[in-house]
């Protein structure tokens, strides 16, 4: 079992989790609201399975810790998901699921990392899904703002993130060793920055003005296609055709923007949307496609490879969005079997024996980029034994 966002059945496709109100959020929850998050994902087998699903508690490190379900929520640990339909009048048939929590049936009493288990056939081994959420508290409140690099030679590539928290009312008797800190760019936490402790400890205030441990690369924005239609090419659509196997859609040749100037653009940070333009209910009308990127590039990588990258692959390099050198074309190629929707993405690099993913490579990195960060504030007093989130801070760079 890996405690991140990870499918363990390859039948299993789209797999969303956000606030049951808005499909571009962060799956965070206020601990005591009556906020929801919704679940959702597709079974390409389009039969009906026995899905059940538990929750397990985390540290901020995403390690479990001690935690029993009676510690950490009321109600039942383990139910079932019991709404699902099927697919409409499309080429790929497939069952829909949903699940929208907390309900009737339970609800959570700690803040902290959790993540989301969901098992088939009652069996703990038979795993189909994992997918992690937060539940905050507002206990502290956090000052922050983005601006390019304080470091010269960095300003025109990088963003630095400075914060302070105020904890007017609420103790912290040691923030070197009890509070931890995470910061995440566009929701991806491939690349967090975390460990950080403060610069300066004032009375109600904590100082976190680096200017080297707070950085981030600005990377670019994210590249887009748009396939709500498949009765027409979109702007970056070069060729749609349907066969025995299914519909294939072709994109238009991408391009290598390393060292391009910077060009400003609406992206949603490399999420996506499910949507079919043409019906009001897209999470069962909406095609399957396969979808063929192609990179021109003039030799093939020796030391790591390319990758396809955003959220509809939980931000991560596997197989399934591995790219292949193309002798012939002199480029790389991938195909990805996608649903229906408005997508952004981005080509990175993974060098071998390496686990950070580098999108400089092929998307260059600019100060103006339009970001998003969330900063996370973890606290462990003397005597609680879990991480409690007590606060939490989004904005965007460009605000």
């Amino acid at each position: 079992m890996r405690y991140q966002d990870y499918i363990y059945k390859s039948n299993i496709k789209t797999v969303q989790l956000h606030d049951a109100n808005f499909e571009f959020s962060q799956p965070l929850l206020a601990l005591g609201s009556e906020q929801t998050l919704k679940l959702s994902f597709d079974d390409l087998d389009a039969d009906l399975k026995n899905f059940t699903f538990t929750f397990i508690h985390c540290n901020a490190n995403w390690e479990p810790d001690d935690l029993v379900p009676a510690e950490f929520m009321d109600g039942f640990p383990e139910n079932p998901i019991t709404e699902y339909q099927h697919s409409l009048n499309t080429l790929q048939h497939y069952t829909h699921y949903n699940l929208v929590f907390p309900n009737s049936n339970f609800h959570f009493t700690k803040s902290g990392n959790y993540i989301l288990k969901l098992i088939q056939d009652g069996n703990a081994n038979n795993l189909v899904l994992t997918k992690r959420f937060m539940i905050y508290e507002s206990k502290v409140s956090i000052d922050s703002k983005v601006k390019p690099a304080s470091i010269i030679e960095d300003r025109n590539f990088k963003q630095e993130l400075d914060f302070t928290i105020s904890h007017a009312g609420y103790a912290i008797a040691n923030p070197y060793d009890d509070l931890k800190i995470v910061i995440i760019q566009n929701n991806h936490w491939d690349n967090a920055k975390t460990n950080l402790k403060p610069l300066f400890v004032k009375d109600i205030e904590l100082v976190y003005d680096y200017d080297d441990v707070n950085v981030f690369t600005g990377g670019n924005e994210f590249r887009y296609f748009d396939l709500k239609s498949i009765r027409y090419h979109s702007e970056r659509v070069t060729d749609i055709t349907t066969d025995a196997a299914g519909v294939h859609v072709e994109l238009l040749q991408d391009e290598k923007r390393s060292f391009k100037r910077y060009s400003t653009y609406a992206d949603i940070n490399g999420n996506y949307l499910v949507k079919v333009q043409e019906s009001g209910n897209s999470e069962l009308c909406a095609e399957y496609c396969y979808v063929k990127f192609f990179l021109p590039y003039d030799a093939s990588i020796t030391d790591g490879n390319l990758y396809v990258f955003g959220a509809f692959n939980n931000w991560a390099c596997t197989t399934e969005n591995l790219m292949h050198y193309n002798i012939k074309r002199q480029g790389y190629e991938c195909t990805l079997y996608l649903k229906q929707g408005y997508y952004n993405y981005e080509y990175v690099f993974l060098k071998d024996k390496t686990t950070a993913c580098d999108e400089t490579l092929i998307e260059g990195m600019h100060y103006e980029t339009e970001n998003e960060y969330t900063i996370y504030v973890y606290h462990q007093p003397q005597g609680i034994f879990y991480d409690q989130l007590i606060g939490i801070k989004q904005l965007n760079s460009m605000k």
